[in-house]
């Protein structure tokens, strides 16, 4: 077992200047400020979605939905459950545009239909209905799985189309109070609930008027608060779960008022449409990723100034809308840009980041024909197990090309830190630093680093049988593409590609260990997660 882990470390080692042989590696360093804490995530900050969608949605001339709908996924397929509890406690938000066109099958008099094709209708579809054996079938699977529950609320019911995408009329709450009502008696621990999808500013396909709104969100409030008795149990609202604009989600929590919204929930689209040929372009453009960044500054700048009392989500993010990019949402370039988007929407508070899905159309965490990981899997995988809520600041000296994030370690001591390479040509031995601007160790000479013979001479002593000091040495995640191609669906996780085991079991993630007194070696277009166990930050202790 020895040999081959060592044989495994060189083959890691050679791949490196392979990928960079346009070119010796480049200097950066990033410096950790781990005196305070920027800001904080929720525990379970990676989330996915199950969506509404039937077979039928189709864009571009593809139809990537099949049967991955909260309607129709095969709830008993193996590789679903395993994928869920490998996160041991999976945040899963059941939503989407149809959420506003469904009917909840209790205490309703009208057949229980799914979705159809209708060409004059709101999205093209006509109602559907959610039956209650389903919503049983549904809650089995997160009870097995241990997955926590958002549900979106259908809140059109009741309203009438005024003209163009304008719905006026008060929200209709009877059938939302049915279903609530029935989900409390059947002891299903929905963690949060929220109102609506997309109606907030502009609208997708349909809008309200914020005041209307903020009214609405009152009444079910109430509604939530009368049904759950214990104050303990009281889940959280969310709204309006739409586009962010600054105007109309001002005017929602100003009108809802103190305490009744728990978190403003927006959508990050932020790459465009899946007919964009620009979409890898994109994601390897530092600048314009940056975009996003305004986005969540300015909602954590309303909250400040409109609701203290409310926390921030981001309740659907595929980064490409109506469907995700074929080849692209589902390989490994897009990890860069999820990967990315995670630490970005962190450092201004974001609570929860929902991945919009976890099964279905091209952006899902899950294959929809197969149920196999696509790369951004495991890369929330990472996410989850390595990096904790504590969000630290880091300064980095280096080419916009290098992406980096620090938070605490998810509950052990120490840090980690998350390494982006947005170059294809070359590649940077990154030397960290702590926030009193001392190196964690000496950098080695640059022409002894670019040499096999010493590269594998550090292998084997990371690797040996009786280190000479744990505390030495920190845990690096490696993240690559096979063969080059970064619209491959293998992602290696340092030299090895990630595969599921028998029965589907999620694979081993384990690291190498590198003495700390070694630059980290980021290749051109990768990724690293950097674990530190010693790393001395007050905020996280």
């Amino acid at each position: 077992m020895e040999l081959r882990r060592l044989l495994l470390l060189a083959l890691i080692c050679l791949r490196a200047p392979r990928l960079a042989s346009a070119q010796q590696p480049d200097e950066a360093t990033v410096i950790v400020k781990g005196s305070t804490r920027i800001a904080e995530t929720d525990d379970n900050y990676v989330c996915a979605t199950i969506d509404w969608w039937p077979p039928e949605k189709c864009n571009y001339n593809q139809c990537p939905w099949g049967q991955a709908s909260i309607l129709n996924l095969d709830l008993d397929h193996p590789f679903l459950a395993q994928a869920i509890q490998a996160f041991d406690h999976l945040r899963i938000r059941l939503g989407g545009s149809l959420q506003d066109r469904v009917v909840y099958d209790v205490g309703t008099e009208s057949p229980c239909s799914p979705f159809t094709n209708v060409s004059n209708a709101l999205f093209g579809f006509s109602v559907g209905c959610l039956g209650m054996d389903r919503w049983d079938k549904l809650n089995d699977l997160f009870e097995r799985t241990g997955a926590i529950v958002t549900f979106g609320v259908n809140a059109l019911y009741g309203r009438y189309n005024v003209r163009r995408s304008i719905w006026a009329g008060k929200w209709n709450s009877t059938n939302a109070y049915d279903f609530v009502k029935y989900t409390i008696s059947k002891g299903y621990p929905v963690g949060s609930w929220e109102f609506g999808n997309e109606l907030s500013g502009h609208g997708i396909g349909a809008k309200v008027d914020a005041k209307l709104y903020g009214k609405d969100v009152i009444e079910f409030k109430s509604i939530l608060r009368q049904l759950y008795k214990a104050p303990l149990s009281q889940p959280l609202l969310l709204a309006p779960g739409g586009f962010f604009d600054q105007q109309w989600y001002s005017q929602l929590l100003e009108t809802s008022g103190h305490g009744v919204v728990n978190a403003l929930s927006h959508h990050v689209y932020n790459l465009g449409g899946g007919n964009d040929v620009h979409l890898i372009r994109k994601i390897l453009d530092p600048k314009y990723l940056d975009r996003a960044e305004d986005t969540y500054r300015d909602m954590q700048l309303t909250i400040q100034r409109h609701g203290t009392w409310a926390s921030a989500w981001v309740s659907e993010s595929g980064g490409v809308f109506n469907n995700g990019g074929q080849l692209v949402s589902n390989t490994f370039i897009n990890s860069i840009w999820y990967l990315d988007q995670l630490g970005m929407a962190s450092k201004y508070n974001t609570k929860v980041f929902c991945r919009q899905t976890l099964i279905g159309g091209n952006y899902g965490l899950l294959d929809t024909q197969t149920f196999l990981p696509n790369p951004d899997y495991y890369s929330a995988l990472l996410w989850h197990r390595l990096m904790g809520n504590g969000v630290l600041s880091v300064d980095i000296n280096a080419p916009r090309q290098i992406r980096a994030y620090a938070h605490c370690r998810k509950q052990q001591q120490g840090i980690t830190i998350l390494l982006i390479n947005l170059s294809n040509t070359t590649g940077y031995n990154v030397t960290l630093q702590n926030d009193i601007n001392v190196s964690l160790g000496k950098r080695p000479d640059l022409e002894k680093r670019s040499s096999f013979t010493h590269r594998l001479r550090k292998a084997v002593s990371w690797l040996g049988r009786k280190p000479a000091s744990n505390t030495r040495r920190r845990e690096e995640y490696h993240l690559t593409t096979k063969d080059g191609d970064l619209q491959s669906k293998t992602m290696l996780l340092n030299g090895a590609p990630l595969e599921l085991g028998d029965a589907g079991s999620i694979p081993a993630m384990d690291p190498v260990l590198v003495a700390v007194d070694l630059p980290v070696q980021l290749a051109p277009t990768s990724i690293a997660f950097v674990v530190l166990p010693k790393f001395e930050a007050k905020a996280c202790s």
